[in-house]
């Protein structure tokens, strides 16, 4: 299947599996999604880190299981909206599927959110070096 871009809209026909130029690097970066892709993996990160380091120690070392009730939905909410911002990033063209699976996997891993909100905010500077006019 290779994807198009036709206005601000994406067009996906059958064919190939990647998007049509390269993923990444310059095809079709948008600064603006990528800010907030790097924002949602450190908000991600973070709540991982509060929930597997602070809240489940608390409820299972302290009987205090508010920690987790108040921490958990919260991750949940970073995670889901991480997810979908991987998603949509993948969709435009902004990462390659591997690139995706990699991002993906780092919010599962305590402290591989932060690298991979990292990667991001590297790729943003990238994408605003690299418009014109700028």
């Amino acid at each position: 299947m290779s994807t198009v871009r036709q206005g601000r809209a994406w067009r996906h026909d059958l064919g190939r599996g990647e998007p049509v130029g390269t993923a990444g690097e310059g095809a079709g970066t948008d600064p603006r999604q990528l800010r907030l892709l790097g924002i949602a993996a450190a908000a991600e990160a973070t709540t991982l880190l509060l929930l597997v380091g602070v809240a489940v120690p608390l409820k299972h070392l302290g009987d205090w299981p508010l920690a987790v009730r108040v921490l958990g939905p919260l991750h949940g909410l970073a995670f889901v909206a991480y997810l979908w911002l991987v998603l949509q990033s993948v969709g435009a063209g902004l990462w390659t599927r591997g690139e995706a699976a990699r991002l993906l996997l780092a919010a599962v891993v305590p402290f591989a959110g932060f690298l991979a909100a990292r990667a991001v905010a590297r790729r943003a500077a990238r994408a605003v070096e690299d418009r014109p006019g700028a």
